[in-house]
């Protein structure tokens, strides 16, 4: 039972992780109606902006901060430079972009800090956490920035206008652009939005897996399977179908001896078809109609 319970945690804490990227995955998808594959290599290169920062001997959260600051404005950058001249090019285009942009800034993360593996601090430590076995300071800690950050974005988009502007611009953009919403800058706040929830998700995840330009290649397929699996179109959605991957991930490879540590990534993949065969728009998604 003890191994259950903690497989049960190290699944939650692993998939509040897959949940922070689907969430971002998601928040473009709502504003151009595409998935972004360039979403882990964005947040990896964030992980390693906060590293070199830290290197030069800034202190953690002054770098956690001034990382996030540099992944909202490189991704309004990237949307109003390449996204925004391609939002009436036809699918393929738009995927050979993020295939790209995956390409590109895996190799220039390698060109400027190389392939070689390395460590990166954590802000709360790996001690147990209140004496517990089942939990560490720091799975305690990403729980907590997690649960903040969840908070805060639900909190953003039901109270403040700009979150109700989104909204309306990633729901109806015609009829958004006729009441006066700046349709075009709403969807790059979901880029800069996206990008800094990634960030989040690659530096409380880095000092666990290690920090090198293929980090998040895995826990991308995780994050985009959390997304499919709880709805891509709902925030809520997203965030439930990270969790339940990260816990149907742990309990998969730890009671089916067949999965163990290398067939996870089939579970992730079987589990979006079984969602799919049953909810094409996943546990939480809508039904989206077009006027033809």
């Amino acid at each position: 039972m003890e191994l259950f319970i903690q497989q049960i945690v190290a699944g939650l804490f692993t998939g509040s992780i897959y949940a922070c990227l689907a969430l971002g995955i998601g928040m473009i998808y709502r504003a151009i109606g595409h998935v972004n594959f360039a979403q882990g290599e964005m947040a990896m290169f964030s992980t390693f902006v906060a590293w070199q920062l830290m290197q030069w001997g800034t202190p953690y959260w002054i770098a956690f901060v001034a990382t996030l600051v540099f992944s909202f404005v490189a991704a309004g950058a990237i949307h109003h430079v390449i996204m925004r001249p391609l939002a009436k090019a036809d699918e393929m285009s738009n995927i050979a972009v993020f295939v790209g942009m995956f390409a590109m800034i895996n190799s220039l993360a390698g060109f400027i800090w190389d392939f070689n593996v390395k460590t990166f601090p954590s802000p709360f430590g790996f001690d147990s956490f209140l004496g517990s076995k089942l939990i560490s300071l720091h799975q305690a800690g990403v729980l907590v920035v997690v649960v903040v950050l969840l908070v805060s974005l639900g909190a953003f988009f039901r109270f403040s206008r700009a979150g109700l502007h989104m909204q309306a611009a990633a729901a109806n953009p015609e009829s958004a652009r006729l009441v006066g919403i700046r349709v075009g800058w709403m969807k790059a706040l979901g880029w800069g939005m996206a990008s800094t929830i990634g960030a989040v998700a690659g530096m409380m995840i880095a000092p666990l897996i290690l920090l090198d330009p293929n980090m998040m290649s895995g826990v991308l397929i995780y994050a985009i399977a959390g997304a499919v699996v709880g709805g891509i179109t709902s925030p809520v959605g997203a965030v439930i179908g990270g969790l339940a991957v990260g816990v149907i991930e742990n309990l998969s490879g730890t009671y089916i001896p067949v999965v163990g540590g290398e067939l996870k990534l089939t579970i992730a993949m079987a589990l979006i078809v079984v969602v799919l065969l049953v909810r094409p728009n996943g546990l939480l998604g809508k039904n989206i109609a077009h006027r033809v």
